[in-house]
């Protein structure tokens, strides 16, 4: 196990993901409640989207050179929970869309420096990153599923306030977390970035965790609103986003097997595969509820197989010195510019064509990163011959 107790790397993910769970599924809702129109609701979660393009960047380079990635990490928590409460002062488009640029520009860095911290600790034992990282979804499933319950019976109105108080924990977490030993490669100047990104295997990876997270565009800002405008209630949604992020738990118990059996490349594709099919089920029956929690069990490969999986080969790819930004740069191009781009687009789709192509869409989107997916492993598997 890491040198750092085991509660101490989880408990930063539950808090992290416990946020999201109270974020992503609600937030739509509350924007919609404050009047604001599906086009609206997608820029505002592009914004939130569009701010992974830059944010991880810069701080990656900033812990990379600086060394001090902990105290980025702490800083980033902190500023992020004193953005966000200028959400409880006003609700106007551009007050909001200023407010989420710049509470996303730090809430955005300090995951992946984390990832990169709890890789290192983990050493040689990467493929039990999932035992760690599997507390993140414990504390997104706790919130999502508590907070379905309650919009029921409260005005979703106070939903920043539960949002500011697990910042607030999140920002406790990573103060019982030190900076540990530095990687045995940090010093290691002759891995280039440049030479990397080159390589075609790391291209493919990366077109295919773009587009993989472009696809997604349509689940997080819109899958509640769906749900609701055929026939669920809130608590059913909440329900069923839980349901959803239980399945991924269940891969992350079993991906310390699966890594060094199957391989990284190999299940990435299978997790894509399953994701464009889960996409268009959702768009062909949204109203029939066996087909609802098929999908999102698929959620385990959609999410959890595809997450583990792709950061296990971006810290093969991106080693030593280069592991804050081979992080950063997953994040930004993947979760930041293709899960903006994706709902940005979800909000022109849903507005002009209809809900159900939005997810059409997506299904199109996931079956091109399954292409990208491919050529990065045919490249992979023709240098290692």
């Amino acid at each position: 196990m890491p040198t750092t107790p085991y509660w101490k790397l989880s408990s930063f993910y539950f808090f992290y993901f416990a946020s999201i769970g109270a974020f992503v599924p609600y937030w739509g809702l509350f924007l919609r409640d404050e009047g604001f129109t599906p086009g609206q609701i997608g820029e505002l979660m592009a914004i939130i989207m569009a701010t992974k393009i830059i944010a991880p960047n810069v701080w990656g380079w900033l812990a990379d050179r600086t060394g001090q990635r902990t105290r980025i990490i702490r800083l980033a928590a902190l500023l992020a929970l004193v953005a966000f409460a200028g959400v409880t002062l006003h609700t106007g488009y551009w007050w909001v869309a200023a407010i989420m640029a710049v509470f996303s520009f730090f809430w955005n860095a300090a995951l992946p420096q984390y990832e990169a911290l709890t890789l290192n600790r983990l050493g040689g034992r990467t493929h039990r990153y999932a035992h760690i990282r599997l507390w993140g979804s414990i504390g997104f499933i706790a919130s999502v599923a508590l907070l379905g319950p309650l919009f029921e019976r409260v005005d979703v109105a106070i939903l920043p306030w539960i949002v500011l108080g697990m910042l607030a924990a999140l920002w406790v977490s990573t103060l019982t977390v030190s900076e540990g030993p530095a990687s045995p490669h940090a010093r290691d100047m002759s891995v280039s970035l440049a030479a990397t990104l080159r390589r075609p295997q790391v291209l493919g990876l990366l077109i295919a965790c773009f587009m993989m997270q472009a696809s997604h565009g349509p689940y997080y800002a819109f899958f509640t609103i769906y749900l609701e405008d055929n026939g669920y209630s809130r608590t059913m949604a909440g329900q069923l986003w839980a349901l959803g992020v239980l399945a991924e738990v269940a891969v992350f118990l079993m991906m310390h097997r699966w890594l060094p059996y199957f391989g990284a490349w190999r299940l990435l594709l299978v997790a894509i595969g399953v994701t464009a099919v889960r996409w268009w089920l959702l768009a062909s029956m949204p109203q029939v509820l066996p087909v609802m929690l098929l999908t999102q069990v698929m959620h385990a490969a959609s999410y959890g197989l595809y997450h583990a999986a792709a950061i296990s080969l971006i810290h093969e790819y991106f080693p030593g010195r280069l592991q804050g930004r081979g992080q950063a740069l997953y994040s930004s191009l993947s979760f930041g510019l293709g899960g903006a781009l994706g709902s940005l687009a979800s909000g022109y789709v849903w507005d002009g064509i209809g809900p159900s192509w939005v997810y059409v869409m997506a299904s199109g989107l996931a079956t091109a990163g399954l292409a990208a997916a491919w050529f990065g492993m045919r490249a992979s598997l023709s240098r290692r011959a």
